[in-house]
């Protein structure tokens, strides 16, 4: 299989203002619409542990459509007469889409929780455990998306680049959720943060402007190394990510990690800026620094981050498990699992590239 060109050039990195993405299969642009109805979305998530049995917190396997997890979560906790507040959940799906997740709830019995009955919502389990549920406690998520009106004269291709998003891992990119509407979340966070203006009272939108700041930068690394082709390379001073474990290290020895991530064991890594993310020495930090002034974001800058932005590491690529891609009727039937962080959306815009079209046909 060739090596593709990557897509799309970079514009000057001036505006605080969401890049243009590129891809890693070189994707030419396939129409194709995805979202036509909630059905042709579905997500189930992936648990990273099962409830024990006893405990005060009862877990809940829900599913929904046209829910967000908070208005699944409030509706299903009124119906159970507990307090929302004390309720948890692992990660938050889609309101467009129809999805399967747990949600915990203090103090209710399974009983009463299985036979709740809330309009758009159905209770599939309910089993006891000692601890609520954490945000981030899950190992990923199961997508089986309906994509339609694509030419079947794309096929081959498609699963060409499926193959290869398998082989080589899918660009951990942010998708455009991040950033609010029209990208604008940037530009409200750079008011804030870098130009010194009003932060905003919600400790919720203010968590969620530094999260797209700090996006930003790491969707800026990475948009550089797929142009450069050092998507999939070690480079001296790459901070790698185990992927067993988790844990960051820089590599000492380039061509052995080489071999290590051809075999999916490590994966390169891209800064989510903020006083306590490590930066790679050399050429890499330099260039993570560029992109750092790019956005403004300086010492005193990273200060205002405070608790809601600290900074870390996140991997440069996420493995594509259990893919297949299928015609069925007057579409395609596109299976994958990812972990936690990963968007779907990526995985589409690396088939479709500007082809894909989101939502029914007018």
């Amino acid at each position: 299989m060739a090596e593709p060109t990557p897509t799309s050039p970079l514009p000057s990195p001036v505006a605080p203002s969401p890049v243009a993405l590129p891809t890693s299969t070189g994707a030419a642009p396939t129409h194709a619409r995805f979202r036509a109805r909630p059905e042709d979305f579905r997500v189930d998530e992936l648990p990273a542990f099962e409830p024990g049995g006893e405990g005060d917190h009862c877990y809940v396997l829900v599913r929904k459509r046209g829910l967000t997890t908070p208005e699944a979560t409030k509706r299903l906790a009124a119906a159970l007469e507990t307090d929302v507040a004390q309720a948890g959940h692992a990660g938050l799906k889609d309101r467009h889409a129809v999805t399967t997740q747990w949600l915990s709830f203090l103090a209710v019995d399974p009983a009463r929780a299985l036979a709740a009955r809330v309009d758009d919502l159905e209770v599939l389990e309910a089993r006891r455990h000692r601890h609520k549920l954490r945000a981030g406690k899950l190992r990923g998520n199961r997508f089986t998306l309906i994509v339609r009106e694509v030419d079947p004269s794309a096929d081959a291709t498609l699963h060409e680049h499926l193959a290869l998003l398998v082989a080589r891992g899918v660009p951990a990119f942010f998708g455009t959720q991040r950033f609010g509407r029209e990208g604008r979340n940037v530009e409200k966070a750079t008011r804030w943060l870098v130009e010194g203006g009003r932060a905003p009272r919600d400790r919720f939108e203010r968590k969620m402007l530094v999260s797209s700041l700090q996006s930003e930068a790491f969707n800026r690394v990475l948009a550089r190394r797929l142009r450069d082709g050092t998507f999939t390379q070690v480079l001296e001073g790459d901070l790698l990510r185990r992927e067993d474990t988790g844990g960051v290290f820089a590599t000492t020895d380039p061509a052995a990690d080489q071999l290590r991530l051809d075999a999916f064991e490590v994966s390169p890594t891209g800064p989510l800026p903020g006083l306590k993310s490590l930066i790679p020495e050399g050429a890499l930090g330099e260039v993570e620094r560029a992109v750092a002034a790019e956005l403004g974001l300086d010492d005193v800058v990273l200060e205002r981050l405070g608790r809601l932005g600290p900074g870390a590491r996140r991997p440069l690529r996420w493995r594509l498990e259990d893919a297949s891609l299928t015609r069925t009727g007057d579409g395609l039937e596109l299976q994958f699992a990812l972990p936690a962080g990963a968007y779907a959306t990526e995985v589409l815009r690396e088939l479709f590239a500007d082809g894909l079209v989101e939502g029914p046909a007018t």
